[in-house]
């Protein structure tokens, strides 16, 4: 392990050490918000350069490291190409309901 909680490898925080205030901070941001809800459509995981939205490469690179640091993506390396998929079970399992309700309030 290195820093507290996240596994040195991958960079993916353990959930356990994951406060809900940083979830809900990184939920806060309408592009992140945007970025959870695409990728909790079928077919959820996406390769990086699947991710279309208005922004740069590196805006969009910074997004993704906030929402990987609170535990709301994972992060999976193919070849060249980089995956992205949401953590779904997992934040089920540590916030029961903060993702489906997140999501639901968003759409309306």
């Amino acid at each position: 392990m290195g820093a507290k909680g996240v596994s040195k490898g991958a960079g993916h925080p353990v959930l356990c050490d994951v406060e809900l205030v940083t979830v809900l901070s990184a939920l806060a941001e309408p592009t992140r918000l945007r970025i959870v809800a695409m990728l909790s459509e079928p077919g959820g995981e996406r390769a990086w350069k699947d991710i279309d939205l208005p922004i740069a490469q590196s805006t969009l690179s910074h997004h993704l490291k906030i929402l990987r640091n609170a535990g709301l993506v994972r992060n999976r390396t193919e070849g060249t190409r980089c995956f992205v998929s949401l953590r779904e079970e997992e934040m089920e399992g540590r916030f029961p309901g903060l993702l489906e309700t997140v999501l639901h309030c968003r759409d309306r």
